[in-house]
């Protein structure tokens, strides 16, 4: 009955894992149709569009504020059953919408859901799991959500399959039924995809109301009779008994004396600190709610998991699995190449956490991260030289694309013409080696970056113009400057400025066999993250920080998670635009040597230990 009750755990944990990764990835597939009907039937501009996408990420960050707040307030278990029906409400919201609001609303609601599990899940583990199964229950965690990114693709894919089909068998139709038919396919397509993944979210919702509440949560709250019972769920009673002590000790309902600490592995004395108990202080016992919020047991082990996950954000991983087939492009794959390459990476990932589930519990938690991040620095520095190797053959076209301009818009296509005026080499060499022509510019405070290939059979015309550059002004950012603080771009800046050429570079697009070695590099670095960071993130999150503060410290420690992530988003196309693939591929290398060094010298194993002898460690 105990392991039963234990597979059941895990199974809806990972239930989370997997509604998380569909949060993330399954706009993917659902976009092009979205967009393709969306703007047609309700006039979307494309700033709407880009607002549905990042509604998910939006309602993320809002959730992560206080997912700590209402974990506290109503448990972990009702948190959870909250997180799913947030996301089993956006399902049928978004996939019934008829206009704009419904629809951003059913986004925001899965971002929400979203920013809700990334935190409460990895807490619930941490506190119901034994000691040596809590890094399995993580690691199951992350590899559902890998899972959960592949399945969104591979829901995407079949209905691209079936748009596929019914554009083809409405060929034979008349121009307007056949419109109509396409259209009406590609209507369906996206709305398939959200409702395929109803299913889910009623297996976590429903099954979540079902789970134990986590015993720490209960004894914190002074029912301790419910928190054994919780505990006899899943363990036997002597060991239940044991371990609600100890619960008991940390929450400051039991005091008792206990020996001095001493150095090296926490000892009684140092399992009587985290439990609250401190000797030796002029005869009185002092309790862990007594010490102030900065102090070393609270302010390190928060400061510590801060960094794992902003380093882990820094790394690159986000913004390498977004652009890779841009990037396996610009190494020198074909398009349709790229595209596999890009499917063979998600695979790895989720074959590489399964290694990682294996792994996690044997080898602890400071050796995955060492290795995994020292792969990534070897990973990051192989792609970033091959990079270099291929762009420092560029040359600056600058002066001669900016006086291909008439008044504020440039239009050229890389033909034999437009090589031969930008100083290509002519005959067999630029015959033989195809050209890549990457340009920034900006109108003012607004930027972009576009490239262009010699070999595209489209060979589809670079247009550079102010209506596609200066985005029209949003709330937010009237709102903002009204008050002088003017964080976003002024639309009104953009409008009356000319277009600057900031960069122009040409060059010999790299070989397919350089492509293939950027590849390898990449799927070094996706392996290395899989095996150590990607698992070992959310035991850091969840195990390291104190009882007292663990709820809302791993909200701030996910928001600072997703602010590196958004930032590194951000500035990554203007960056490679400017400095080339390599620059961002180097400063990925030195953020993922900062965490190699984090995990060595600053933190501890926690493999095997309870979380009231990993509070010990930073107690001492």
């Amino acid at each position: 009955m105990q392991a039963l009750s234990m597979r059941y755990l895990l199974f809806i944990a990972g239930m989370g894992g997997l509604l998380y990764g569909i949060d993330v990835g399954i706009i993917a597939g659902a976009l092009p149709y979205l967009e393709s009907t969306a703007s047609v039937a309700w006039k979307l501009s494309a700033q709407q569009l880009s607002f549905i996408v990042a509604a998910v990420l939006l309602g993320s960050v809002l959730s992560s504020l206080f997912a700590g707040a209402i974990a506290d307030a109503i448990g972990r278990r009702w948190a959870m059953v909250l997180a799913g029906a947030l996301f089993t409400i956006s399902i049928p919201l978004i996939a019934l919408s008829d206009g704009y609001t419904p629809l951003l609303l059913g986004r925001l609601l899965q971002g929400i859901s979203g920013g809700l599990i990334g935190v409460v899940v990895p807490l619930y583990l941490a506190e119901c799991l034994r000691a040596e199964q809590r890094g399995r229950g993580a690691a199951l965690f992350q590899l559902l959500l890998t899972i959960g990114l592949v399945a969104a693709a591979l829901i995407g894919l079949v209905q691209a399959r079936h748009v596929e089909g019914a554009t083809q068998a409405a060929q034979a139709l008349a121009e307007t039924a056949r419109a109509a038919a396409v259209f009406d396919a590609k209507d369906h397509a996206w709305r398939s995809i959200f409702w395929m993944c109803l299913a889910p979210g009623l297996v976590f919702t429903f099954g979540s109301a079902l789970l134990a509440e986590s015993p720490r949560w209960l004894v914190q709250r002074g029912r301790s009779e419910q928190a054994r019972t919780a505990l006899l769920r899943t363990r036997a009673a002597a060991e239940a008994d044991a371990e609600l002590r100890d619960m008991q000790a940390a929450a400051g309902l039991a005091r008792r004396g206990a020996a001095a600490a001493g150095a090296g592995e926490p000892t009684a004395g140092d399992i009587a600190a985290a439990r609250g108990v401190v000797a030796g202080r002029g005869g009185a016992a002092a309790t862990a709610a007594d010490d102030p919020l900065l102090s070393r047991r609270y302010a390190l082990p928060f400061l510590l998991a801060c960094l794992v996950l902003a380093c882990t954000q820094a790394t690159g991983i986000n913004s390498v699995l977004a652009y890779v087939v841009n990037i396996l492009n610009q190494a020198g794959l074909p398009g349709a190449t790229a595209n596999m390459a890009d499917v063979g990476l998600k695979l790895l990932n989720a074959v590489m956490t399964v290694v990682a589930v294996l792994l996690v519990d044997r080898k602890g938690r400071k050796f995955l991260l060492m290795l995994g991040s020292g792969g990534i620095v070897v990973a990051l520095l192989a792609a970033g030289l091959l990079f270099r190797s291929a762009e420092s053959g560029q040359r600056d076209v600058s002066a001669i694309v900016a006086a291909l301009a008439r008044g504020d818009t440039l239009s050229l296509r890389l033909d034999a013409r437009t090589l031969k005026a930008l100083g290509a080499q002519p005959g067999a060499d630029a015959d033989a080696a195809p050209q890549l022509l990457t340009v920034s510019y900006s109108y003012g405070p607004f930027t972009n970056v576009q490239t262009r290939r010699s070999d595209d059979p489209a060979l589809a015309p670079m247009v550079l113009s102010r209506d596609d550059t200066v985005q029209a002004d949003s709330v937010i950012g009237a709102f903002f400057r009204r008050l002088h603080l003017n964080p976003f771009a002024d639309p009104a800046e953009g409008r009356s400025a000319p277009l600057k050429i900031q960069q122009a570079q040409l060059g010999a697009l790299p070989s397919a066999t350089h492509g293939w070695q950027v590849t390898l590099a990449i799927c070094l670095f996706v392996a290395s993250f899989a095996v150590g960071p990607g698992v070992c993130v959310w035991l850091a999150l969840s195990e390291l920080m104190p009882t007292r503060i663990r709820s809302n410290g791993m909200s701030i420690a996910l928001l600072v998670n997703q602010f590196v992530s958004t930032t590194i988003a951000a500035v990554f196309l203007p960056t490679v635009g400017r400095h080339g693939y390599a620059a961002m591929f180097f400063f990925w290398a030195g953020c993922t040597v900062v965490y190699f060094l984090a995990a060595a010298f600053l933190l501890p194993e926690t493999k095997g230990k309870t979380l009231e002898e990993i509070e010990a460690h930073f107690a001492r």
